[in-house]
């Protein structure tokens, strides 16, 4: 991948996640997402979510070996992959925020 697509791709998750808070309260008392927030997490979020996570993949296993002499290995599998992951595969259609993190 070039280095403008892992930039937008980073970006992008970056913008998700920043968002989140803020939105995560809504949901919280009940609010069902709308039929274009889902539309447009079905054609834009996921992908990019999905595209982040295999990224995300790539950089963990390529700093591994130095990640692991700085014991932060759990730190950079959850930031690299985990988060985009459970964001891309595991939260409802249309929703900001993952079941997992609603209940922590």
């Amino acid at each position: 991948m070039s280095k403008r697509i892992m930039i937008f791709f980073t970006l992008a998750l970056v913008a998700l996640m920043a968002t989140s808070p803020a939105i995560a309260q809504e949901q919280r008392v009940g609010v069902q997402p709308s039929g274009g927030a889902m539309i447009a997490d079905a054609v834009i979020a996921r992908p990019l979510l999905a595209a982040a996570t295999v990224g995300g993949t790539a950089v963990f296993l390529v700093t591994l070996p130095f990640t692991a002499l700085g014991g932060g290995v759990d730190s950079a599998a959850e930031t690299l992959i985990k988060t985009p992951a459970e964001a891309a595969f595991r939260r409802c259609l249309g929703c900001t925020v993952s079941k997992r993190a609603d209940e922590l």
